[in-house]
């Protein structure tokens, strides 16, 4: 765990775990407010770490092979194994547990909708961060060639046409 994005990541999973679960055990109104809260701040995190990988990314693009797949989801060789895993794991649990929060209390005194559906947004942080990491730390294959020009289209040429 070499990066302060992977610690960043196990932590705010496990105040994003601890808080929605004792919001949906609890769900008083103040908590209610609270998770809210902690739900936007983590989606905002993972906003802010999304734009700063990406322009990383582009950056880098120049000289190496970037992929989405690669970039946000550390798919490949982009990552060793463990730190792969760990960032994997964080996102997993963010989604599963966005999604079991927003189902768990759907509805309460008969209203439709609950303020745990904010949840929901949350996965954007391990996107973010997997981002934030991949593009400072991660393996991605050098660009091959990318001193050829151009090449003319054929349509309407000559030397084509018999």
């Amino acid at each position: 765990m070499n990066a302060p994005s992977v610690r960043l990541n196990i932590v705010l999973t496990a105040i994003f775990v601890v808080s929605t679960v004792l919001t949906a055990w609890i769900f008083a109104p103040w908590m209610r407010a609270g998770i809210v809260v902690v739900d936007l701040v983590l989606f905002t995190v993972g906003v802010v770490g999304f734009l700063w990988g990406y322009f990383a990314a582009v950056q880098r693009s120049r000289t190496d092979e970037i992929s989405v797949a690669g970039l946000f989801l550390l798919m490949g060789n982009v990552a060793p194994k463990p730190i792969a895993r760990i960032m994997s794991w964080c996102l997993g649990i963010q989604v599963v547990v966005g999604i079991a929060g927003a189902i768990v209390r759907n509805s309460v005194d008969g209203k439709p909708g609950s303020t745990l559906a904010f949840g929901v947004l949350v996965g954007m942080c391990g996107l973010g961060l997997n981002g934030m990491w991949a593009a400072k730390h991660g393996y991605f294959a050098p660009r091959q060639g990318g001193n050829e020009s151009p090449r003319e289209p054929d349509i309407g040429n000559d030397r084509n046409h018999g």
